[in-house]
């Protein structure tokens, strides 16, 4: 199903998307791609934008948190990318933001979040209070980074996580985090030198990219969120359910299909004020 502007008159047509799922809003409101955009599934690393919100919500981004042994062998365990961290290791919770959204470090999603619940059970709580705050009705958390559980797991929709998206955008840490193609942090006395990149292939394939965050499963798929600026609005996007390098090329023309239509709208505007 395609919402938004409807008229003959419109430059193109909406693109094909092979995501199971997918949604497409921008920031006047605008539903430009709808494709079973409430059903309740698997978001994978996804999950790991919660966790950065409320880690951006609860903590001073100049903490420090300590690498732990249980917070190494819970990555491993689980064959969940990591940004290689190492027990003893320190960091502030700025560099942990980057280790968790930019290589997706399940090792640092769950280090943030045994520090920030105090303890993953508590975060986790937090989690779901903030998705209840923002009436993400079909969200719920049963982690912090999204790898699947053997029973009770999470789920969420497409329309759930662009609202999500669209909160955390407005942060500007946030936005900085994931719109960085590498991050670097430098030998210290407290931690060892360290290049993490970003997993989303988008950034820098279009003008105006702002991220946000790629994940997948084999539950879940290939999934990613993505944002960026076109014609005066911002335009988020969810892909669930995709096939790898294809939901890079979808999410560039869904960008540029909804931004065609937002000026598309604009311009019907300034022709209705003229006539009137």
């Amino acid at each position: 199903m395609v919402v938004g502007f409807s008229s003959p008159a419109m430059a193109a047509d909406a693109p094909a998307v092979g995501a199971k799922e997918a949604y497409v809003v921008d920031s006047a409101g605008t539903v430009h791609f709808g494709k079973r955009e409430t059903k309740r599934v698997p978001v994978a690393s996804l999950v790991k934008i919660m966790t950065a919100y409320v880690v951006l919500r609860e903590a001073r981004l100049t903490d420090t948190v300590t690498i732990t042994a249980a917070d190494v062998k819970y990555a491993a365990a689980g064959g969940a990318a990591t940004a290689g961290l190492k027990k003893g290791e320190r960091f502030t919770t700025r560099d942990l933001l980057y280790a968790l959204m930019l290589p997706s470090g399940a090792d640092a999603a769950h280090a943030l979040a045994r520090h920030y619940g105090p303890g993953k059970t508590a975060f986790i709580a937090k989690m779901n209070r903030y998705a209840r705050a923002m009436s993400l009705t079909d969200t719920r958390y049963t982690n912090a980074d999204g790898m699947p559980t053997p029973a009770n797991g999470g789920y969420s929709t497409a329309a759930d996580q662009a609202v999500l998206a669209q909160r955390a955008l407005a942060n500007d840490v946030f936005t900085a985090v994931v719109g960085s193609k590498v991050h670097k942090v430098g030998k210290t006395a407290v931690h060892r030198a360290h290049t993490w990149r970003n997993t989303n292939k988008l950034l820098g394939r279009a003008d105006g990219v702002l991220g946000v965050k790629t994940g997948y499963t084999n539950a879940a798929g290939h999934c990613l969120l993505f944002a960026g600026d076109r014609n005066g609005v911002r335009v988020v996007g969810v892909l669930l359910g995709d096939q790898n390098e294809r939901r890079f090329t979808t999410a560039e023309r869904l960008l540029d299909y909804a931004g065609e239509q937002a000026a598309f709208g604009s311009a019907a505007v300034r022709r209705r004020a003229t006539l009137n």
